[in-house]
C-alpha cells in the first residue's frame, strides 16, 4: 500500500502544477488574499481530528442551533451545497429552518420580503438587490438556494452591510452580521438558523467569536467547504474519497470541489469583470454622499442601539435606480401613488437630475448634479435618523403623498427643507445663498404659515421650501462661524416630527439660536 505522503503527492501533483499559473493571475488582479484578515483564516485551519462519514456529519448538524456555512462565492457548488443542507435539515421534521445570506444587504430586507410573498418576480429581485452590480457572481446557484429556503424554510434574511470592498471595515461587518443572526434567533427561537457567509469570515476570531459574545448558550456549528490545507491533507488518506472531516469542536469541513475548481472559477470571474462594459452606476456616488454627511455629523453607521444614534444606519440605505424608470414607477404605484402625483415627481428628476423618494426609500438618478444629489442625500439621512417611519408603519409622514395642509405640516416641511439645504452646503459649499437671505423672526414664520395654509397648494409648498432654504443657509453660516457644532446639528437630524407642534418648536429653537449668535457676533465686532 502506498504511504500517506505518496498518496498525497500522486493525487495532488498535477493539480498543484495547474494551480501555479491560476494563482499567479489571481494575485496580479486581486491583492486581498495577502491581507491579514484573510491570512488569519488560512492559518486557523491546518489540520483535522478525524474523518466523518455521512451519518456522523448529519448527527453533528442536527445538534446545532446556528450553522455558519463557509461560502466560496465564485464556486456554484458552494451555494448548491448550502441549498442541500437547508432542504435536508428541513426534511428531518424536528425543527423549522431559517436562512441568512451575506449576498443580500440587510438594508434590502424589504425587497427580499416582497419576493418571499411572491409580490415581485426573480428578475425584479435580482435588479433591486443589485446582485450583478454589487455581487457579480453566478445568479443561478444563488437563486436555487433562495428557492430552496422559500420552499423548505420559515424565512430568509439579508445579513450584510457596506462597505464590502474595504477590509478595514470588515470587523464591523462581522459585528453587524452577528447582531443580525442574534435578532433572527430571537425572532425564530425554535428554528435552526443557517448563515451562508464568505469563508474568511469564519475564522474562530472573526464572525464566530462575535456571535458567541451575543449568544453564549446557543450551539453554534461552523461548516467549512474545501479549505485548501485540509483538502491537501485529506488527499493522503487511504479512503478513495473523504467527504467531511472534524476540524475541531464545533467546526467541520466538507469537500465537494477541488482547489483547482475553486481558483479557476474565480479567475474566470476576474476576467469577466475586467471586460465588463455598462452604463454608470450611481449607487456608490449616493452612498458616498450619505456616508460623508453621516461622518460629518459624527453618526455611527454601525450603532446597534437607538439613542443618540440611528440603529444600524447601514441597514437603512436606500435603493438607487438609474436610467430605467420602470422599476421606480412600479415601486411608487404599489404605494398608491397615481399618475397624477407621479408625473411631477418624475418631472423633478428631469429638472434636477435626481430625487429621493421617502415613500419607497429610493433614489432615482438620471444625471449626477452634486448640489441636488447632496440635498437628496441629506433628505434621506434625516428620514433615516427619524427611523424611516414610512417603512415601519406603512405610511409616509410627508413628501409627495397627499396630506392635510396644516400649520404643523407646514413647519415640518420647513424642518425637512432646512436640513436638506444645510446638508447640501456641507457637501457642496459653493451652493449660492437664497435671494433675500437674512434674519427671520418667529412671528414672521407664523404669518407665512397662516398664509400658506389658507392659500393654494403651490403656495403652501413654495413657501415652506423658501423658508427652509433661507433657514438652512443661515444655519450653515452659523456653523462656519463656529457658533453651532456638529453635535447640535446631529440632534436636529435625529429630532422626531410626529408629535403636534414639534416642527414649530424646532424652527423656533433654531431661529432663537441664530438670533442669539447673530447678536453675539454683532457685539463682538464693536
Amino acid at each position: 500500500m502506498a504511504s500517506t505522503s505518496n498518496l498525497r503527492f500522486r493525487r495532488s501533483v498535477a493539480q498543484l502544477q495547474a494551480l501555479v499559473g491560476v494563482e499567479r493571475e489571481i494575485r496580479a488582479q486581486d491583492s486581498q488574499s495577502r491581507r491579514k484578515y484573510v491570512r488569519e483564516f488560512t492559518r486557523s485551519f491546518r489540520t483535522y481530528q478525524a474523518i466523518l462519514n455521512h451519518q456522523e456529519f448529519h448527527h453533528a448538524l442536527r445538534a446545532a442551533d446556528v450553522v455558519l456555512v463557509g461560502d466560496y462565492h465564485a464556486l456554484a457548488a458552494s451555494q448548491r451545497f448550502a441549498a442541500g443542507l437547508v432542504e435536508q435539515r428541513s426534511l428531518a421534521g424536528d425543527r423549522a429552518v431559517v436562512l441568512g445570506v451575506e449576498t443580500i444587504f440587510a438594508r434590502d430586507q424589504h425587497v427580499l420580503d416582497e419576493w418571499w410573498r411572491r409580490e415581485i418576480d426573480d428578475g425584479e429581485l435580482r435588479q433591486r438587490i443589485r446582485f450583478d452590480l454589487d455581487w457579480g457572481y453566478d445568479w443561478a446557484p444563488f437563486y436555487e438556494l433562495l428557492v430552496a429556503a422559500r420552499d423548505h424554510g420559515e424565512a430568509i434574511y439579508g445579513l450584510d452591510c457596506m462597505p464590502r470592498e474595504n477590509l478595514r471595515k470588515i470587523a464591523a461587518r462581522d459585528r453587524h452580521a452577528a447582531a443580525k443572526i442574534a435578532e433572527i434567533r430571537d425572532r425564530h427561537p425554535e428554528a435552526v438558523v443557517f448563515a451562508l457567509f464568505g469563508e474568511s469570515h469564519l475564522a474562530p476570531n472573526h464572525l464566530p467569536r462575535e456571535l458567541r459574545k451575543l449568544m453564549p448558550e446557543a450551539k453554534i456549528l461552523t461548516v467549512l467547504q474545501n479549505v485548501d490545507p485540509l483538502y491537501w491533507r485529506a488527499a493522503g488518506e487511504s479512503a478513495d474519497q473523504v467527504e467531511a472531516v472534524l476540524v475541531s469542536d464545533n467546526v467541520l469541513c466538507v469537500f465537494n470541489a477541488t482547489p483547482l475548481e475553486k481558483y479557476e472559477s474565480y479567475r474566470l470571474f476576474l476576467d469577466q469583470w475586467s471586460r465588463c462594459d455598462s452604463g454608470p452606476d450611481f449607487a456608490p456616488t449616493v452612498y458616498n454622499l450619505v456616508d460623508s454627511l453621516a461622518g460629518f455629523l459624527e453618526i455611527n453607521r454601525y450603532s446597534p442601539h437607538n439613542s443618540t444614534q440611528p440603529k444600524f444606519l447601514v441597514d437603512m440605505l436606500p435603493e438607487v435606480h438609474g436610467h430605467a424608470s420602470d422599476v421606480m414607477q412600479r415601486l411608487l404605484s404599489r404605494k398608491g401613488i397615481g399618475s397624477e402625483q407621479l408625473e411631477p415627481m418624475l418631472t423633478r428628476v428631469q429638472e434636477r437630475g435626481s430625487a429621493y423618494f421617502p415613500e419607497v426609500n429610493a433614489f432615482y438618478m438620471r444625471e449626477f448634479q452634486l448640489v441636488h444629489a447632496a440635498e437628496d442625500a441629506a433628505r434621506f439621512l434625516h428620514h433615516a435618523c427619524r427611523g424611516l417611519p414610512h417603512r415601519l408603519n406603512g405610511h409616509v409622514e410627508s413628501g409627495t403623498v397627499k396630506e392635510e395642509r396644516t400649520v404643523d405640516v407646514f413647519y415640518r416641511r420647513i424642518v425637512e427643507h432646512f436640513l436638506a439645504d444645510f446638508g447640501s452646503r456641507v457637501l457642496y459649499p459653493s451652493r449660492s445663498a437664497p435671494v433675500g437671505n437674512g434674519p427671520l423672526s418667529r412671528a414672521a414664520f407664523d404669518k407665512y404659515a397662516q398664509a400658506a395654509v389658507h392659500g393654494d397648494v403651490k403656495k403652501f409648498d413654495s413657501s415652506a421650501l423658501e423658508l427652509g432654504y433661507r433657514l438652512g443657509s443661515l444655519l450653515y453660516a452659523a456653523y462656519l462661524e463656529g457658533t453651532i457644532k456638529p453635535a447640535a446639528l446631529r440632534r436636529l437630524f435625529l429630532a422626531h416630527l410626529d408629535k403636534p407642534e414639534s416642527g414649530r418648536a424646532i424652527c423656533n429653537s433654531v431661529i432663537a439660536k441664530l438670533r442669539h449668535t447673530s447678536n453675539r457676533t454683532e457685539r463682538g465686532s464693536h
